[in-house]
């Protein structure tokens, strides 16, 4: 493993920003063509990707790295049939480049209007899950951005593996090598250098923990879109179907436990919490959960579940494994002011047949995300037809939430004359 700094970041973005000159993307043809390339070769690279893919298993394990963080990193055949998958998916995504809105025909006959454009150059700095490398390169390259990848030490063989199958397809497409470069360091001082080529790259993109992201703001001399966590909430309102309650309950927390968008607090209502609570309890302890509840939730649930009591701390924490914490409220405005006070503004859901209150939620509640009677889960790029995606910003400029093609462009205004004066 690469370990000393022997990587000139600044020359690898002085490059990317000679790639992401407008006229050296082709158009949409050539940029899909890169990206049937780019999946076909992860696919038929699988047990190349399998074999390197072993080697941070390996080194993960024999670190003590939590199970959470081993599932992240595991290429499994489905996993690297989705990556693929999903590049496809973006390639046949409308190309958003140059489309040209709101177009307005001014008193003095010029025509104004607003085109899309790439950003230019982005830098991804992430953690643990490789299939980051293939969502960010293929976004970048539909939306004619050039982009600098640099994922965490934990996935180094699988990163390194997956961005050698992408270059194929830029090569074989004839777009610029430097369109898509990954830095090919676990030296942490190479981070540092990326966020201080200001002059070269236009924004940067973390993916990872708290850690990770809190030193990103902290240096970097250019705009990050970030998240800090996924503290998503689930509430069963009054007038809740508790069978679908209980569905999306066990899906947002259970279905995979260590991503940003699983369900990590429980809100129950107090006229349905003596009925649903046991049953909920129930499930969710024989799937392997651990619960931390409030007294009242304690002292409905079966004595026969084990629970623990929640601290003050369990309502602020991103749990990323089978953990979940549990509360019940009194009203719709309780369980609305407990998110206020403890969501990351990620993704929070209502349970509710109340339609009034299903748009109350919707309005008032302030995150990236806001669903009724939908799973927590499906806070996603893929699942939000946007092909893969960048990550899911809780930020509000410039993009808010699953960051996809458009969220990677920006307008710029155009202007359509016949030889007018301003007077």
């Amino acid at each position: 493993m690469e370990t000393t700094h022997s990587v000139d970041v600044h020359a690898m973005a002085t490059a990317a920003r000679q790639a992401a000159a407008p006229w050296r993307w082709p158009g949409g043809a050539v940029k899909n063509k890169a990206l049937l390339i780019m999946a076909e070769q992860l696919l038929a690279q699988k047990e190349y990707l399998q074999t390197e893919n072993s080697r941070d298993l390996q080194a993960a394990e024999t670190a003590g790295l939590s199970n959470a963080m081993i599932d992240r990193l595991r290429l499994t055949d489905s996993r690297i049939a989705a990556m693929a998958e999903g590049v496809r998916q973006v390639a046949a995504l409308d190309d958003p480049v140059g489309e040209i809105t709101t177009m307005k025909l001014r008193p003095n006959g010029l025509h104004i209007g607003r085109m899309r454009v790439p950003l230019g150059v982005i830098g991804v700095i992430y953690e643990s899950r490789p299939n980051v490398t293939a969502d960010a390169a293929a976004l970048c390259v539909k939306s004619g951005n050039a982009v600098i990848l640099r994922g965490g030490s934990e996935a180094y063989y699988s990163n390194r593996a997956i961005a050698a199958c992408l270059l194929q397809g830029l090569q074989e497409a004839g777009l610029p090598q430097t369109a898509v470069q990954y830095i090919d360091t676990t030296d942490r001082a190479a981070v540092g250098e990326l966020l201080r080529c200001d002059a070269d790259v236009d924004v940067i993109i973390p993916r990872g923990g708290k850690d990770l992201i809190a030193r990103i703001v902290a240096e970097s001399h250019i705009p990050v879109i970030k998240h800090l966590d996924g503290i998503c909430h689930t509430y069963v309102d009054a007038e809740a179907d508790l069978a679908m309650a209980l569905a999306l309950t066990m899906n947002g927390k259970m279905q995979r436990t260590g991503v940003c968008n699983a369900t990590e607090t429980l809100l129950v209502h107090r006229a349905v919490a003596a009925t649903f609570l046991p049953e909920v309890c129930q499930e969710l302890s024989e799937a392997g959960c651990e619960l931390r509840v409030c007294p009242e939730s304690r002292s409905l649930i079966p004595e026969r579940i084990p629970v623990h009591d929640a601290v003050a701390a369990d309502w602020d924490t991103e749990y990323l494994e089978a953990i979940l914490s549990i509360r019940v409220v009194d009203s719709l405005e309780e369980a609305m002011d407990h998110i206020e006070r403890h969501s990351s503004r990620h993704t929070d859901v209502i349970v509710t047949r109340n339609h009034h209150h299903a748009m109350r939620f919707l309005r008032e509640v302030d995150s990236a995300s806001v669903m009724v009677n939908a799973s927590s889960r499906f806070s996603d790029g893929f699942e939000f037809g946007l092909g893969a995606e960048m990550g899911i910003s809780t930020d509000k400029l410039h993009v808010r939430g699953p960051v996809g093609l458009e969220g990677l462009t920006t307008q710029k205004y155009v202007v359509l004359g016949e030889g007018q004066l301003r007077q």
